[in-house]
C-alpha cells in the first residue's frame, strides 16, 4: 500500500517547549494506523498539527503526495483531512442539524449535502432522533457521534481521531470502535490517537508509540504485543 501521509522530522513548539522533536511517521491508504503514548507526549499536537490548527517550526507533512505543513485548516479540508478533536468538541448550542451542516461548511453541492446529511441519520439513528436537539445536551457517545458525523460531512479521505473513547462508558466505547471498523471498511484512511490499546489491538493495522515528543515504536499489532514494556504499560501486565 501507499503511504497517504508522510510526516517527516517534524517540529512543533509552544514558545521555547518542543513538544514534537522529529517527529516521523506515515499513514498507508486504507489503513488504520493507531498512536499510543503517555499524557503530554505530543499525540494531540501531533494531530493539531496535521490538522493545520498548530503551524509547526520546521519538518514536512505530505498528503496524497502534497506537502501541506502550516497551510490553513480549511484548505486542509478541502485537501481531504478532517480532525474529531479530543473531548469531541461539537458546537454545544447548535442543533445536530445544524452540527452536520457546519461540517459541509467548505461544500457548495447542495444536494449532495441533503444526501449526506441523510447517510449521516442513517448511519447513526439517534441523531436523527436527536436532529432538533442542541449538541451540547446530549450523552458523550452521542456527542462522540455527532463529532464522527460532523467529520465525515466534508467527505474525508483521511479521518484524524484524537481519543474517541476517551471518558465514554465500555458499552459505547464498543459502539465507536464498531463504528471506526465500519468507517475503515467503507474505504476511509484513519489515523488514530488512543488509550485505549486493547481496543485500538482489534482494528488498527499499525502502531506507533510517541514519547517525549519523539516516535520510540513502530510496528504491526503482532509486535506490539510482544513488546514487553509496552504490554506491561498499555495492556496491563507482562505478556505471558
Amino acid at each position: 500500500m501507499a503511504a497517504l501521509l508522510e510526516i517527516k522530522d517534524l517540529v512543533t513548539a509552544y514558545g521555547r517547549i518542543e513538544a514534537l522533536r522529529g517527529v516521523s511517521l506515515q499513514v498507508e491508504q486504507g489503513s488504520i494506523t493507531c498512536l499510543l503514548g503517555p499524557n503530554g507526549a505530543g499525540k494531540t499536537t501531533l494531530m493539531m498539527t496535521t490538522a493545520g490548527i498548530l503551524r509547526p517550526r520546521s519538518g514536512s507533512i505530505r498528503f496524497a503526495g502534497s506537502e501541506i505543513a502550516g497551510a490553513a485548516p480549511h484548505r486542509i479540508v478541502e485537501r481531504g483531512i478532517a480532525l474529531v478533536p479530543e473531548n469531541r468538541l461539537v458546537f454545544p448550542h447548535m442543533t445536530v442539524l445544524e452540527n452536520l451542516r457546519a461540517g459541509a461548511y467548505q461544500r457548495n453541492d447542495a444536494g449532495g449535502i441533503v444526501t449526506d446529511i441523510d447517510r449521516m441519520f442513517a448511519r447513526f439513528p439517534r441523531l436523527k432522533e436527536r436532529a432538533a436537539q442542541e449538541g451540547g445536551t446530549l450523552s458523550g457517545g452521542e456527542q462522540q457521534m455527532l463529532s464522527v458525523a460532523r467529520a465525515l460531512m466534508s467527505r474525508p479521505k483521511l479521518m484524524l481521531m484524537d481519543e474517541p473513547s476517551l471518558g465514554l462508558a465500555p458499552l459505547v466505547v464498543e459502539e465507536i470502535f464498531g463504528i471506526i471498523a465500519e468507517l475503515h471498511r467503507d474505504g476511509t484512511t484513519i489515523f488514530l490517537v488512543e488509550q485505549n490499546a486493547h481496543m485500538a489491538l482489534r482494528v488498527a493495522h499499525h502502531f506507533y508509540l510517541i514519547e517525549q515528543g519523539r516516535i520510540t515504536f513502530s510496528g504491526d499489532p503482532g509486535s506490539l504485543a510482544e513488546d514487553e514494556v509496552i504490554h506491561r504499560a498499555y495492556l496491563g501486565s507482562a505478556k505471558v
